[in-house]
């Protein structure tokens, strides 16, 4: 395990700087652009404009990785990605704003594709399922953490240019890295069709995951500070709910191990809307009360996605993973570029509050699905049904799952 732990530090390094740009810019995208005067919608449509860009680079990006290779790629986007948003700090046209995130979300998902086809190849297989938690640790810690940077100042340029800082930091480690770049491996095509009749339930999580995430990174500093919250406040509030991610992914992923998946999402779903609802239900019930429930919420959301991926991989074959894994992260990203686009037009027409009232939708239907197919189920899981705490990012992610799966001894 130390030994996979040396050979990754330089990635899990880099994962630390890049995941806590990415978690800052989210929210600093949304405090900016409502000082900016831009409408709630507008707001919501450049999250999703994120998403569309991050969908596009799976397909794109990976050409470059295979042209050049891992070290000059990473390099290379660190770099361009930084430069897009020291763009984006010193322009306020909204139509600008809205390329610059489309290209944030394409140079960065080949950002991560490169962090986690490297861990694939640099960590040995008895310990990629311990690489991988600690990189979703780390991920969404670092997300969390990002969020007090805020505490410094209200100057979105100083902002940015950290955010940037961080960008250019994270290609140091993997630019001084010592051991060879892994080779990429060719991707396969999604097959939505045949995946919805093996795990229906599987792709309306991952569908639904998407919808209420992506609201989440967009807009949840809008409703804070609806709320009356200053700006350092708003970091706050956004690191507790990122940290209710940190804190209950895993003892909810173990959860569903011990239980059909789909009683699992549909439980965790419901305390979701559960958490939702008493948001709309006392919106004046002070700051404490609403951290507590932001965290609940936080904590139960970001399970849905890892647990949707592990019940997907209960029902099809080891040579179909990676087939499956883009299947679903397509689901999700086509979710999490709706989600704020659909939310913001709710929060501009009906009020900043009933973004609680889209997750208590959405999370109240996935309940009940889940629900309804639990009750319906025709077969049994198979024996390869363990938890992996996942973030939604690429393909190469799912690897970690198979490779560590096949590590396990058999009964």
């Amino acid at each position: 395990m130390l030994s996979s732990l040396r050979s990754t530090t330089p990635l899990l390094a880099a994962t630390v700087f890049l995941l806590g740009g990415v978690g800052l810019l989210h929210t600093l995208v949304a405090l900016h652009g409502e000082a900016l005067g831009f409408p709630v919608a507008m707001i919501g449509l450049l999250t999703s404009a994120y998403y569309a860009g991050f969908l596009a680079g799976t397909w794109t990006v990976p050409m470059l990785i295979h042209r050049i290779g891992h070290i000059r790629a990473f390099a290379f986007l660190t770099a361009a990605v930084a430069i897009v948003v020291l763009l984006q700090a010193i322009g306020s046209a909204y139509a600008l704003w809205l390329l610059l995130r489309l290209l944030q979300g394409l140079l960065l998902v080949g950002l991560y594709t490169i962090i986690e086809s490297w861990l694939n190849a640099a960590a040995a297989p008895a310990h990629r399922s311990s690489v991988f938690a600690i990189y979703m640790m780390l991920n969404l810690g670092a997300g969390a953490a990002s969020q007090q940077f805020l505490h410094v100042g209200s100057a979105a340029v100083v902002l940015f240019c950290v955010v940037a800082i961080l960008f250019c930091a994270a290609g140091l480690p993997v630019s001084l890295a010592a051991q060879r770049q892994p080779a990429m491996q060719p991707g396969s095509r999604p097959q939505l069709r045949r995946l919805w009749r093996a795990a229906p339930t599987a792709l309306a999580a991952s569908l639904v995951s998407g919808l209420m995430l992506g609201a989440l990174w967009g807009l949840l500093p809008l409703y804070a500070v609806s709320r009356g919250l200053d700006a350092a406040a708003v970091g706050t509030y956004m690191t507790v709910a990122i940290a209710g991610g940190v804190a209950l992914q895993w003892p909810l992923g173990r959860f569903s191990d011990r239980i059909d998946r789909r009683l699992a999402l549909a439980l965790i779903s419901f305390v979701a809307a559960a958490a939702a609802i008493l948001n709309l239900w006392f919106p004046g019930g002070g700051q404490v009360a609403m951290l507590v429930l932001v965290f609940a919420f936080g904590g139960m959301s970001f399970a849905l996605y890892p647990i949707a991926v592990a019940h997907l991989v209960d029902y099809v074959e080891r040579d179909q993973l990676v087939s499956a894994s883009s299947t679903v992260l397509l689901v999700n990203g086509i979710g999490s570029a709706l989600g704020p686009l659909l939310a913001g037009t709710l929060m501009e027409r009906a009020g900043a509050q009933f973004l609680f009232a889209w997750f208590a939708v959405l999370a109240g239907a996935l309940a009940a699905y889940a629900l309804y197919r639990h009750a319906r189920r025709a077969r049994e899981v198979t024996e390869d049904n363990s938890f992996m705490p996942m973030v939604t990012t690429t393909p190469s992610a799912l690897d970690l799952h198979r490779e560590a799966a096949e590590a396990r001894p058999r009964d």
